[in-house]
């Protein structure tokens, strides 16, 4: 009899703990609601690394309002897309001013990225919307940021902004990618994003 009534509560009790740890929906859709910048020098020399952090400057003080005015992760899509072709004149103007001639090339690409940890949150490894900036070869060492939610277009440094200041996350996504939130969760979304790696 005992039997009877232990197995089916053990049962109950590890449904309960995955459904506990498991991400919802609400959660996982952090990679959607995120768009990353992302730009490549077109070498690893120093005077590639150099220009490629001169033009980061230069888009971010140039383009951040426009791209930080979205509402939400569609409208900052459109925005950006709409700036394609401004972003890669105004790079190469600035290239040219330096004294190279590399193009420069502006698109939208769904890129896979590594866990990233700032200073009070995590993003998760997976595919992201990425609006990639290609400077001539694109073989140098790469920079990057969350475009949006906005958390670095209103500098221009090496490092990006690292707080949630906005409420462009839902309050899941919020929790899940705090550094005090649920790591449980988080190591599943991630093994669950290696899986269609």
């Amino acid at each position: 009899m005992k039997k009877n009534v232990i197995l089916p509560t053990l049962l109950i009790l590890m449904a309960t703990l995955v459904i506990a740890v498991f991400p919802t929906e609400a959660e996982s859709a952090v990679y959607d609601d995120t768009i990353r910048l992302h730009i490549l020098a077109n070498s690893d020399s120093q005077e590639d690394q150099n220009l490629k952090l001169l033009i980061r400057d230069s888009i971010l003080l140039e383009f951040s309002d426009e791209l930080s005015s979205a509402e939400g992760t569609d409208d900052a899509k459109t925005i950006a897309s709409g700036l394609l072709s401004k972003i890669e004149k105004f790079a190469e103007e600035k290239i040219i001013e330096e004294g190279y001639s590399y193009d420069v090339t502006a698109t939208f690409d769904v890129e896979w990225y590594d866990t990233r940890e700032y200073e009070d949150f995590i993003l998760p490894k997976g595919y992201y919307t990425s609006l990639k900036i290609v400077i001539g070869e694109g073989e140098g060492k790469n920079w990057w940021c969350v475009m949006f939610p906005p958390l670095c277009l209103d500098m221009a440094s090496e490092d990006t902004r690292s707080e949630i200041t906005n409420d462009k996350y839902s309050k899941e996504e919020t929790v899940l990618i705090s550094k005090n939130g649920y790591k449980a969760k988080f190591k599943i979304l991630e093994i669950v994003s290696d899986v269609f790696k």
